[in-house]
């Protein structure tokens, strides 16, 4: 592909002259009525073709060989503005072309680039695919672009983390970073210390790869100023309050906050957006050994708040309450944070709908818009004042874990927002950053959530 990629594959999309096959995008009515081509008319019909939304059946030419394939798109399309992400797993290797659309040009040529993405790193890979000729009317380059983000996230996630431990996803950074010329810094080990990221330090101590702080520069100075923060917990145990081994399947994906934040950066910086980016990323393992953090510790962050550790497993707020503190010592004009940091999220809103928090209604109004420009789903909930009383601690300024049980993606938020009191446009995304079931435009397993509506937001900002 176009643009930076951690593992590198080919593009889903055809960039030859030679000839290509015919893909007949159809609704049920253009069934009905017959509004495409007749030959595939007539066998559309003689096969009953529903035009079901993601169905797909090959048409055999005058010949009897492979002449092109019908995709359905159901009776209402924009349900569905992805689903030609089917395609992608649907067509036989070849060179194909849309020959007739409802769906917009952008839309069928993001779903297909999505749908086409796979992660076999660890089996033999198919080297046989289908490719499509980018719809005319399409910003080929923008869709790769936005392509090759969301598939960097998803291999950051998907990778398990024997390779993908704090050492890799600093070299991955860096890797980053040096394709677009930023500039990278990492503070790790007992540096934190000396240099004042206590939680960071705290959290990471016991793994036997050193904890640390990514960060990277990139932009022109002067430009409007970005700062993104990633949680990047590799591997969360839980700690000494340790997971039951249900819980920790899953848990390589603990970093999908920073694999997201890399992928919003590589759009930023592909797309050469007049910006002064900057991106945080604390990289731990909460591991368990003998100098693990305790239930009870009560320990200094990086801000002067004490924080006392109810729960060991609930380690994401920590590292980014130090990270967020330093990010907000400088003034930006928008900081983002994500993290894969609350079941209760996943519990309100299910996997495919992340929330966000934010004060700023302008700002909140702009990321609605942008999730729906984008079709990229999101959901603002609130940072309800009334649960303040929830994150004190009896001994300390903050716990790190509110007893209860309840409202936990909010009081996660608002322990966040303790950390941050210079930016006026801050949001946290709670977000899953996993697929627990296939879906047209996103196989089962680690995804991109928020990037395309955050960059299709700070692309259109002035």
């Amino acid at each position: 592909m176009a643009s930076y990629q951690f593992i590198d594959r080919p593009s889903p999309f055809y960039a030859g002259t030679g000839p290509t096959l015919p893909v007949f995008a159809v609704t049920p009515a253009d069934i009905e009525e017959g509004t495409i081509d007749r030959a595939a008319l007539d066998w559309a019909r003689g096969a009953g073709f529903k035009a079901e939304s993601g169905s797909v059946l090959l048409v055999a030419s005058a010949g009897g060989k492979l002449g092109g394939a019908l995709f359905g798109l159901g009776a209402h399309p924009s349900d569905s503005p992805l689903a030609a992400g089917q395609l992608a797993k649907s067509l036989p290797a070849g060179n194909w072309h849309i020959a007739t659309t409802p769906l917009s040009a952008e839309r069928l040529a993001l779903g297909y680039g999505l749908g086409a993405y796979r992660f076999d790193q660890y089996k033999p890979k198919c080297k046989d695919a289908a490719v499509l000729v980018v719809p005319q009317g399409a910003d080929a380059v923008d869709i790769e672009r936005q392509i090759a983000g969301v598939y960097l996230a998803r291999d950051l996630i998907n990778m398990p983390t024997n390779d993908m431990g704090p050492d890799a996803l600093e070299d991955v950074f860096r890797a980053l970073g040096g394709h677009y010329g930023a500039k990278i810094s990492v503070i790790a080990g007992e540096d934190l210390l000396e240099e004042n990221f206590p939680l960071i330090h705290t959290v990471g101590r016991a793994s036997a790869e050193a904890p640390r702080l990514l960060e990277m520069r990139w932009g022109r100075k002067g430009g409007r100023k970005i700062t993104l923060v990633g949680k990047g917990v590799c591997f969360d145990t839980g700690g000494l309050d340790i997971k039951p081994a249900s819980s920790m399947l899953l848990m390589k994906k603990d970093m999908g906050g920073a694999a997201n934040v890399l992928g919003l950066a590589l759009m930023i910086m592909d797309a050469k957006l007049d910006v002064e980016l900057r991106v945080l990323v604390p990289a731990v393992e909460n591991s368990i050994a003998s100098n693990a953090f305790r239930p009870g510790d009560i320990y200094r962050s990086r801000k002067g708040l004490t924080v006392q550790i109810d729960n060991t497993d609930a380690e994401g707020r920590l590292i980014l309450a130090d990270a967020l503190a330093y990010a907000d010592e400088e003034e930006t004009d928008l900081l983002i944070d994500m993290a894969t940091l609350t079941g209760a999220a996943r519990v309100a809103l299910g996997p495919d709908l992340p929330p966000f928090y934010t004060d700023s209604e302008t700002l909140a109004a702009d990321i609605a818009q942008s999730s729906l420009a984008a079709d990229d789903p999101l959901w603002r909930m609130p940072l309800y004042k009334g649960y303040e009383k929830d994150i004190s601690a009896r001994i300390a300024d903050l716990t790190n874990a509110p007893s209860g049980g309840m409202a936990g993606s909010i009081t996660a938020a608002l322990f966040l927002k303790r950390f941050v009191t210079r930016a006026q446009n801050w949001a946290h995304f709670d977000i899953f950053g996993w697929s627990p079931s296939e879906r047209p435009h996103a196989p089962l397993g680690g995804e991109a959530q928020a990037i395309r509506a955050l960059y299709h937001m700070i692309a259109k900002a002035k």
